[in-house]
């Protein structure tokens, strides 16, 4: 008889989990408390700018590889694009100044060996001085093991680090930091080239993997909000959905808990989760970019840090936004326009808008939230966590969701191999 997996969220963590198991021969039940997959990863139509846009700008890198191969495994990896090689343009809007960072296409970081490729002003001592993020401790600062100062820290350190942890780099984990930097500046080009959904993060993402499941004969249930487990001897026997709406579990059927921490806390409670989160604030423009107009464009010194050029749109990303989650929606929005003029060469009144800010968007990085995250078994032998909350060596990234889905898939299997 063929066991079922039972996965409770449809956002990139549970669909990674989800294909994975329907691959591996399981029957796969995906059910979503809202009416729409993705979660905090997905497009939306937007009445405001008439364009579909996406709740945030993810940037995926080519040495992501779990987020790869599951966009290979649903068929849509060549909707992810990017340029032949690494290359970053930066912009420091109080001084005019712009310059690009060049990782070449190698597997080494010679790439810091080249006074062209690397920051300008900045010498191969300055990245030496890096060094001790790649052996540092979950538990231990950004700033006390790197100097978070000086030229290469401002034009590159800081927002990259500022992008992947969503917190001030300072007080984020070293360890974490470590791991981005391990993984991307120390790999080489090769897996540095960014990588973009141009077409829209459900589309290339979220509903072909819906697709994917439907059309092989998986369910996906939207509005379907798990309320309860039913435990007994130390497994999940059944999942109450309400009212008379209770499925019960076979004896070899499995379940992939993949909601956000406060959910999950409450489903299972007694479970650790962290408890801080940081916001980030996106905004998007109706307006065609200038030709030749770069796909990510770094920003140093003003209140955009990254500028994403989109057919018919320019779109911005900003990270640990707290500070800006209360401002008036049209201040926000002229004081970003202003950036984005200096920034990416455009001009004029304000175009066509929206805001979109994501109050809960990520965990805060920090060693003291970091160490807040679970594991994916839990004290139920047939229950595992999936999401990028929890532990998975990364920060809250698409990659770190992938990962996480795909390492509760493996456990499952392993488990019925057993």
């Amino acid at each position: 008889m063929q066991n079922t997996a039972h996965i409770i969220g449809a956002g990139i963590s549970g669909l990674s989990a989800a294909v994975r198991l329907a691959n591996a021969g399981f029957k796969v039940a995906v059910h979503e408390a809202t009416q729409q997959a993705g979660g905090r990863c997905r497009s939306y139509f937007d009445g405001a700018t008439n364009l579909t846009i996406d709740n945030g700008n993810h940037l995926l890198l080519s040495g992501n590889s779990h987020a790869r191969a599951y966009a290979r495994s649903i068929g849509t990896e060549a909707g992810l694009v990017g340029p032949e090689t690494a290359q970053f343009p930066f912009v420091d809007i109080k001084t005019g100044q712009r310059w690009q960072i060049d990782l070449g296409s190698g597997r080494l970081p010679t790439w810091v060996l080249d006074e062209g490729r690397r920051v300008p002003d900045t010498g191969l001592t300055d990245y030496l001085k890096l060094a001790p993020l790649i052996w540092a401790s979950e538990a231990t600062l950004v700033g006390k093991s790197i100097p978070c100062e000086g030229i290469l820290y401002q034009r590159l350190v800081q927002p990259l680090l500022l992008a992947a942890l969503n917190v001030d780099p300072p007080e984020g984990s070293a360890g974490l930091a470590g791991a981005i930097v391990r993984e991307t500046l120390l790999a080489g080009g090769q897996a540095c080239r960014p990588l973009i959904a141009r077409d829209g993060l459900s589309a290339v993402l979220i509903e072909p993997a819906v697709t994917f499941l439907t059309e092989r004969g998986h369910s996906v249930q939207l509005g379907h909000e798990l309320r309860s487990f039913v435990s007994n001897d130390g497994k999940v026997t059944a999942l109450n959905f309400g009212g008379e709406d209770v499925i019960q579990l076979g004896v070899g059927d499995v379940i992939v808990m993949a909601v956000p921490p406060r959910s999950a806390a409450s489903l299972l409670p007694g479970l650790k989760t962290p408890t801080e989160f940081r916001a980030i604030v996106n905004a998007h423009f109706r307006i065609e970019p200038p030709p030749g107009s770069a796909p990510i464009l770094g920003v140093i010194g003003g209140v955009v840090e990254w500028l994403f050029a989109f057919p018919n749109r320019l779109s911005v990303t900003i990270s640990n936004g707290d500070r800006l989650v209360d401002m008036p929606r049209e201040e926000l929005a002229q004081v970003i326009w202003n950036d984005v003029c200096e920034a990416g060469g455009v001009s004029g009144e304000l175009p066509p808008w929206q805001i979109v800010r994501e109050r809960r968007a990520t965990f805060a990085a920090t060693p003291a939230q970091n160490a807040l995250r679970p594991g994916p078994v839990t004290a139920l032998k047939n229950l595992f966590l999936a999401g990028d909350w929890t532990a998975t060596g990364l920060p809250a990234t698409i990659e770190g969701s992938v990962r996480s889905g795909d390492r509760a898939a493996d456990l499952v299997l392993a488990a019925k191999g057993s």
